[in-house]
């Protein structure tokens, strides 16, 4: 299981939302660029990014992501407001390992579908569901897709993965939050990467165990130190034992 370090970048500023609010973030006191630097040399073999201000439409972090792609000494996975394929295009040009997309999967499917068969395996969907619902624009709007339905659509495109986030699980509900996860994962031949399901070491113990799940973001847990990067990357390197059912 891969483990993606994660980093939200808001206003050049390394933060944690919420369930997306930006109203409330919280703000680390962190140089982003050693950041990154110390997740690689910790032995990371991916880094996810997540640009806010791009997600939200009043902005950009371009300059701080193109000197982290350079930085970082491995593949940057790229995440936030991506809405036309001259978007996606250019920051694969730029060095992106792979780009995320979500509100634009939902309103042009087929140009999505073209972009993985043009880049495969660096296109990566972004499902985010909340009330069994897929939601877009940065969790503010509800789509008409169930995400059973809305995943099948992409069965046959070539992509990298779909990151899946439960919106709706209570912060401290792990065990419903992989409830909702786990059984998408078992209905799609892709990879899936797990968002928000991640606190402590024995999450990612419990987490590794789960049928087609590839991977697993980790941000907030990261940056407070409540898990060692170290420790994540043996514990999701080990031999598999029996695998766990979550229903």
């Amino acid at each position: 299981m891969i483990i993606y370090p994660t980093l939200e970048l808001y206003n050049g500023k390394v933060v944690s939302l919420t369930r997306g609010r930006l109203e409330e973030p919280v703000i680390w006191h962190v140089d982003p660029i050693e950041t990154v630097k110390k997740f690689a040399a910790d032995g990371a073999s991916w880094l996810h990014v997540t640009d806010i201000n791009a997600l939200a439409g009043d902005g950009d972090n371009n300059e701080l992501l193109e000197q982290i792609i350079r930085a970082a000494g491995i593949p940057v996975q790229l995440g936030g407001g991506f809405r036309s394929r001259d978007g996606v295009m250019r920051w694969i040009d730029k060095g992106a390992g792979r780009v995320v997309i979500g509100t634009m999967a939902a309103h042009d499917p087929d140009a999505v579908k073209e972009l993985a068969k043009y880049y495969p395996d660096q296109i990566v969907l972004a499902v985010d569901i909340f009330d069994g619902s897929v939601m877009t624009e940065g969790w503010r709007t509800r789509s008409a897709f169930v995400p059973e339905t809305y995943v099948a659509a992409f069965e046959e495109a070539p992509l990298a993965g779909i990151i899946v986030t439960d919106i709706d699980a209570d912060i401290e509900d792990t065990d419903g939050s992989l409830g909702v996860i786990s059984g998408l994962a078992k209905q799609t031949r892709h990879n899936v990467i797990a968002r928000g399901t991640v606190r402590t070491a024995d999450d990612v113990a419990r987490l590794k165990y789960i049928p087609n799940i590839e991977g697993t973001l980790i941000g907030r847990a990261l940056l407070s130190k409540d898990i060692d990067l170290k420790e994540a990357l043996e514990i999701a390197a080990a031999e598999g034992e029996p695998i766990a059912e979550f229903q």
